[in-house]
């Protein structure tokens, strides 16, 4: 049972939702034609990341200054539901190309948008929507609403019936994401992504496959700060014993579809043998994780618990 993921780096057409929306559409198409399973999209994709003015950028932002909420009450009307013609369109596309579509989107929510992911199935249903839950609260995703929970589900896919999971960017930089998904079942966890993912960042997911024996698909936005798309099939060690390179594909700079095949016969198999996800681990002793106490040197007058 080979799963195909593809990988669509892309330019967006800036906060353009339409020009986003025919680019999206034009990459599934080809996604398809290349056999895949699920197309996964970039974060934030209906505007593109883009912040709150063109003159504003992340390193800039300060949630405190007074000069930001106009421009922050403009950049919630690009928010979107899921009845809205964006979405609409890639459920329709997803029915038409019979591939599951994970689109994504600054979804409206009651007070502060979200920064969601839609994971539509191959017949047009939604079958799983998350929301980031590690909000960029030192940026502009101060101006969002963090996720309250993490999510698997059964996704069918025309190559077979697979345990889903999302997490958004920041998201991967914390454990307790990837091993809460594991913990639900999640075989392959999905990741739009809209930063650099330079050494450090790409060791972090390699970790995140490895220790919790779970592929790792991670969709970036093109450009020399962004790119590098990769993932990761989450065995480390073949059936001798030996260590081998979970890397499955990983991007360049340009823009592309890169198709990352998962044989998850092979990982079911691993999974069911080797030492490492929820074999062996001691939950009581890890009571403090859960604790919402933090000192310093961690205190940080943006962070929202």
């Amino acid at each position: 049972m080979i799963i195909k993921v593809a990988l669509l780096q892309m330019f967006p057409h800036g906060n353009n939702q339409r020009k986003n929306l025919e680019k999206g559409d034009e990459f599934c198409r080809k996604a398809s034609k290349l056999g895949a399973d699920i197309a996964l999209f970039p974060e934030m994709w209906n505007i593109g990341y883009t912040p709150y003015h063109h003159e504003v950028w992340e390193h800039d932002y300060d949630p405190f200054n007074p000069k930001y909420p106009k421009l922050r009450e403009k950049w919630k009307e690009q928010a979107i539901n899921q009845n809205d013609d964006f979405i609409v369109h890639f459920t329709n596309l997803a029915r038409e190309l019979d591939m599951a579509i994970a689109i994504t989107y600054l979804e409206k929510w009651p007070g502060l948008p979200r920064n969601s992911i839609a994971l539509i199935d191959r017949h047009g249903k939604i079958v799983m929507t998350y929301a980031k839950v590690h909000t960029c609260d030192f940026s502009l995703e101060a101006a969002c609403t963090p996720g309250e929970d993490f999510y698997v589900c059964d996704l069918n896919t025309k190559s077979g019936d697979i345990k889903v999971g999302a997490m958004i960017c920041y998201d991967r930089e914390f454990p307790e994401s990837a091993r809460i998904l594991m913990l639900k079942g999640a075989e392959i966890i999905l990741i739009p992504n809209a930063c650099e993912m330079d050494i450090n960042r790409t060791a972090q997911l390699r970790a995140r496959a490895f220790e919790n024996m779970v592929a790792i698909a991670l969709a970036n936005y093109a450009g020399e700060e962004h790119g590098n798309s990769m993932a990761y099939d989450g065995m480390a060690y073949d059936e001798n014993g030996k260590s081998r390179d979970m890397l499955v594909i990983k991007a360049g700079k340009n823009e592309g579809i890169y198709i990352a095949e998962f044989d998850i016969d092979k990982l079911r198999d691993y999974r069911s043998r080797e030492t490492w996800g929820n074999a062996f681990r001691k939950p009581d002793r890890y009571t403090m994780l859960i604790s919402p106490e933090v000192n310093e040197p961690f205190i940080r007058k943006e962070a929202r618990r």
